[in-house]
């Protein structure tokens, strides 16, 4: 059986320029709503007590300050206290003889800054009150992910990149002692299936809500791997986990916030067989929360949509070292992926 085909081209840039309206969305927001740049003058501050003084909470601040440090409009010492760049300072500080504020803040009222600022003010994501939540599901939360044809929708959505940037995942994992692969949150399985593709002898199960395995359950036939991979439904919150050698989190972590995302990382290292990996495939954000730029608006826009933003590898270290596995340098895949290893001893 042949790898999955890898794409001729490259596609990253697509997803950056797609990404960089929350740019501009969060920079309105921050000069037309949070007076950032005069708060910060009058007094340098950690991002704990910028979010105090602002009214916000600290998910939604990281993602607004990680954007801010990104575009070069704040820097941030070792003790991580935001200040303000000679850039902000001269063009972005209201009453400067050279401010810009009021050009920018012509935004201020516009659909896009207005619904980004609603997002920063609640720590929500959007359309809670309508369908529900598209791409996350957790009991107790209204998703679209509950309806068939949302569900098929969003699935497929993000199949579009996924297919991409799979083959690159599966050479990046080792599957040479495996002989099952736990695809959690797994989707249409389109990683599953490019592992399955690469080793013969490997089988897989893919855990995810019913109406996403829908989808996944056409994948499996049109990629002939149905033979090897299992669809189980269930909630990974809640449900037991399959043990499996190795357990794949492929652009799970980031829709969730720190809590879930402890306890997520604790439960599969428990389903993890001795000697088995974890692997944790997501961008990275710089250790120091402060960029790089496409990650950053990355991370706002995954901000907008769940409960989660991008995280950095030494983030994802942690929550691995502290579920008890020894963590492996990251890979890249594609399109600003990383696959990051723990493996349990």
């Amino acid at each position: 059986m042949t790898p999955l085909p890898r794409p001729e081209h490259d596609p990253t840039p697509i997803f950056e320029i797609y990404r960089g309206s929350y740019g501009s969305e969060l920079l309105g927001a921050a000069v037309g709503h949070f007076d950032v740049f005069g708060t910060l003058l009058r007094q340098p501050m950690t991002r704990d007590q910028l979010a105090k003084d602002i009214g916000l909470q600290r998910r939604p601040v990281i993602v607004l300050t990680t954007a801010l440090l990104a575009m070069g409009f704040l820097q941030q010492d070792g003790a991580g206290t935001l200040s303000l760049t000679d850039l902000s300072r001269n063009h972005l500080v209201p009453g400067s003889p050279f401010d810009v504020g009021n050009y920018v803040g012509l935004s201020a009222t516009s659909a896009g800054v207005t619904e980004m600022v609603e997002r920063l003010r609640t720590n929500e994501p959007a359309n809670l009150s309508g369908d529900g939540a598209a791409f996350i599901y957790r009991d107790g939360m209204k998703s679209a992910m509950e309806q068939a044809e949302l569900a098929q929708h969003f699935t497929l959505a993000l199949a579009g990149r996924a297919k991409n940037v799979a083959p690159f995942l599966a050479d990046t994992v080792d599957l040479s002692t495996a002989a099952t692969l736990l695809d959690v949150g797994g989707g249409t399985g389109i990683y599953s299936i490019a592992c399955l593709r690469e080793s013969e002898s490997l089988k897989a199960i893919v855990f995810d809500r019913p109406d996403v395995l829908t989808t996944a359950a056409q994948f499996a036939e049109e990629y002939e791997v149905a033979d090897r991979l299992q669809l189980q439904e269930g909630d990974m919150f809640a449900d037991e986990l399959p043990e499996a050698d190795v357990i794949l989190l492929s652009n799970i972590l980031h829709d969730w916030d720190v809590p879930e995302c402890r306890q997520l990382v604790q439960r599969c290292a428990a389903a993890l067989r001795p000697g088995g990996q974890l692997v944790i495939h997501d961008v990275l954000l710089n250790d120091q929360l402060d960029g790089p730029l496409p990650i950053a608006l990355y991370s706002s826009a995954l901000f907008t949509l769940t409960e989660g933003r991008a995280y950095s590898a030494a983030e994802f270290s942690e929550w691995l070292q502290a579920a008890g596995l020894t963590v492996k340098p990251p890979v890249p895949t594609l399109i600003h992926c990383h696959t990051l290893v723990g493996q349990k001893s």
